[in-house]
């Protein structure tokens, strides 16, 4: 299962980052070299010449390092519920055992090539090599027993359908980057804003629950392989979550999340920007307690821009990641279909992680290199309608000897092929105000009386692996009934998009002009990495939905406490919680 949630309050503590304003020079000329880089160079260099003598020995080793000083903040109804800045430092090491044709991370023993620890965190190279020593070690126990057991199996199990390698060969580069971006020193004046945001939504009774999240990371990540790659790259990042929830008479519960992120303060909203977007969803979330409930419907549908980004990031961009083409656990819907249309030939999909903007909009799956050391690249995956290539890792598969960039992990996992920018491009374009004219039209032409317009999505998750249908469900929030015969928009509430991949991505006729822009967090087998996905709105002739499942709760009985003046008083408490 794949997901592209929004940034829920439960897991965006360590993701991402919220760091002040301008970089400043960590080194200058003279400055010795950075003591955690030379150190895993030094360890890595001796570990494996001494364990070359070994039998099985590794032909390939690496160390990744990842500095991370955080701070997260949580505020609700005008206070604050939590207030926390810490700091880790996490040590991967990494090995293949055997050789690249066969080694001891084949086919499901992925795991066996990693094993983390905390290293210290002050600069004593001593004590980091220490720790780097007792973490191979044990790596190489784990790695030269799992490649016993794979050559076993490869013995008495029955042909793969893909033998490439196991790992690719790729050029090592060096990249140290020594900005240091400053410590974040703005809590108090932070925790003092969120508490006011989160005041806001005291004056709507149809809130039932709220949360404003605030996080501020820095990271400094290393990486040192026996290949002579080095790398140093440090990040920063802040993020400003608004969540609000309420629940419908029959249980649905109804949700809505805007999140904000930027390296710098200047490029997340004002408090005024915040206020009207507080009121909106507040009335949003009240609209939907009254919308009806949806019913299941097959028929012509339009997707914003948004919503359009996170269909084909679910339905489209996890079957073109490249470790699934040679997994016999996974569907492998376009494993052979390279150079065949996949698509309506009007589209085209690239993901580009090199592109930090679009559109004024800063994209979260940006990166300079991926997390095994290769540059980043701009793949073309699909040109107009024809399958053209796949998103590599390290791993190859038949006919894609090479990465091209995309290998990505969560400290801690293994990299796999992973999304970074997903971009569709269309030459099927009208204006975007003539794209809803041309919804009404086939919703006459199929004699149906309404169609479903979907604004804006919530996330998703698809499935692919073969023991399970290949299928997704994209979640929406706010949905609305398009009459055929000239009625208001209704607004309805309580459906999932549903469907399977080869037959959804054909049903689009004809796309908008404007590219939006969807941020999130996606999780895979590699872990949680932040990626983005932009598309065009997008007309279908057929778009199948279904219920989504309710909770049995019902709203609370008793109404919020002064609803009226609670919200003014609130903000007039200062910074007291």
């Amino acid at each position: 299962m794949r997901r592209l949630p929004p940034f829920a309050l439960s897991c965006t503590v360590v993701l991402l980052s919220l760091i002040s304003l301008v970089p400043v020079a960590a080194f200058s000329a003279g400055d010795t070299p950075d003591v955690v880089l030379t150190t895993m160079q030094r360890e890595l260099k001796r570990a494996f010449t001494s364990l070359a003598k070994s039998e099985p020995a590794p032909y390939f080793m690496s160390y990744a390092t990842s500095d991370i000083d955080a701070t997260a903040m949580l505020a609700s109804n005008g206070g604050i519920i939590f207030s926390t800045s810490v700091g880790r430092r996490q040590g991967d090491v990494m090995m293949h055992v055997g050789s690249l044709a066969l080694d001891n991370t084949h086919n499901q023993n992925r795991p066996s090539g990693i094993l983390s620890s905390s290293l210290p965190l002050n600069n004593d190279s001593d004590a980091i090599a220490r720790v780097l020593w007792q973490m191979t070690d044990r790596e190489y126990e784990q790695a030269s027993s799992a490649f016993a057991k794979v050559k076993t199996s490869t013995a008495v199990q029955a042909d793969e359908e893909d033998k490439s390698p196991d790992f690719s060969t790729e050029a090592p580069v060096t990249h140290i980057d020594s900005t240091e971006y400053p410590a974040f020193t703005g809590q108090k004046m932070w925790e003092e804003r969120i508490r006011k945001i989160s005041a806001l939504f005291l004056k709507y009774p149809d809130v039932y629950t709220s949360a404003v999240l605030f996080t501020a990371t820095r990271d400094r990540s290393y990486l040192a392989t026996s290949e002579g790659t080095a790398l140093v790259r440090p990040a920063a990042m802040l993020r400003l979550v608004i969540q609000a929830e309420t629940r419908a008479d029959d249980g649905t519960e109804l949700l809505r999340v805007e999140s904000y992120q930027g390296p710098t303060t200047e490029q997340l909203p004002g408090d005024a920007e915040l206020e009207m977007k507080v009121a909106k969803m507040s009335a949003d979330l009240k609209a939907l307690r009254a919308a009806p409930s949806a019913d299941p419907y097959a028929g012509p549908a339009m997707l914003s821009g948004r919503a359009a980004a996170v269909f084909f990031h679910e339905v489209l961009g996890h079957r073109l990641e490249g470790h699934r083409q040679r997994d016999e656990n996974e569907g492998q819907t376009f494993t052979k279909k390279v150079n065949q249309l996949i698509l309506p030939a009007f589209l085209s999909v690239t993901d580009d992680p090199t592109l930090k903007e679009l559109n004024g909009t800063k994209l979260a799956g940006y990166y300079d290199y991926d997390d095994e050391g290769v540059p980043a690249q701009r793949v073309v995956a699909v040109e107009n309608g024809i399958l053209k290539n796949f998103l590599m890792s390290r791993m190859p598969i038949k006919g894609f000897d090479h990465s091209n960039g995309h290998g990505r992990r969560q400290p801690g996992l293994m990299a796999t092929g992973r999304q970074g920018n997903l971009i569709v491009t269309s030459t099927n374009m009208v204006k975007d105000s003539e794209v809803r004219q041309k919804f009404i039209d086939e919703i006459k032409k199929q004699g149906k009386p309404y169609g479903l317009y979907f604004d804006d999505i919530q996330g998703g998750f698809t499935l692919t692996q073969r023991a399970l249908p290949q299928a997704f469900q994209v979640l929406p929030v706010m949905v609305y009934r398009v009459y055929a015969d000239g009625r208001p928009d209704e607004l309805v509430r309580g459906v999932d998009i549903v469907g399977t991949p080869l037959l959804s991505l054909n049903n689009i006729m004809v796309t908008g002009d404007t590219l939006q822009v969807f941020n999130g967090v996606c999780g895979a087998e590699s872990g949680q990495v932040p990626v983005s996905a932009a598309a065009p709105s997008m007309l279908f002739s057929t778009i199948e939905v279904q219920k989504r499942k309710r909770g049995t709760d019902r709203p609370p009985i008793l109404p919020p406490p002064d609803a009226g003046g609670a919200a003014a008083k609130a903000s007039a408490q200062g910074g007291k919680s």
